[in-house]
Parts: structure tokens; C-alpha cells; sequence
């Protein structure tokens, strides 16, 4: 029997790129009713915040654009600080 209490991804890290709108966002939220702890990437940090407290737990946000790579690494050195690995990436496409 598990302990997950029926949670498909109980543990689980998983990091969402555009995270801050539409199906990135449903994304998170689902994926955090689900037990997975979130980490949210966007470029505007005053909309990551609003994501944040929307979703009000189990979330990190990164500000940063995915097409740097200066971002990315920056995005990966806080996963890895705070959680040492990623277990479901989701990256959504953006408009562009």
C-alpha cells in the first residue's frame, strides 16, 4: 500500500517553463494537487509572484527567459540547490 494518498506525483519535482499563464499555469496548479513540488520560470517576476501566492504552496519561481542560456542555468542551479534533480519537465511553448 502507498503512502501517497492516491497522489500520482507525490514527490516528484517537476519544473514548468511559462508557467505564469494558461496551460502552464493550469499545469502547476494541477501538478501540485497532485504532490509534486512546482518550480515556475517566466520572464516577469511580478506575475510569478501572483502565481506563487495563487498556488500558495509546494512553489519556487525563477524569473527568466528560456531562450538564454545565462536563465537556464541560473533556472537548473536553484533546482539543484533545492532539490538536486528534476523528475517532469514541462516546457510550454511561448508566443514569439
Amino acid at each position: 500500500m502507498s503512502n501517497n494518498n492516491g497522489q500520482k506525483l507525490a514527490g516528484k519535482i517537476a519544473v514548468i517553463t511559462g508557467g505564469s499563464s494558461g496551460i502552464g499555469l493550469a499545469t502547476a496548479k494541477r501538478f501540485v494537487e497532485e504532490g509534486a513540488y512546482v518550480v515556475i520560470t517566466g520572464r516577469r517576476e511580478k506575475d510569478l509572484n501572483e502565481v506563487a501566492a495563487l498556488i500558495g504552496r509546494n512553489v519556487t519561481t525563477v524569473v527568466g527567459d528560456v531562450s538564454r542560456l545565462e536563465d537556464l542555468d541560473r533556472l537548473y542551479a536553484v533546482v539543484k540547490q533545492k532539490h538536486g534533480h528534476i523528475d517532469v519537465l514541462f516546457a510550454k511553448r511561448g508566443r514569439g
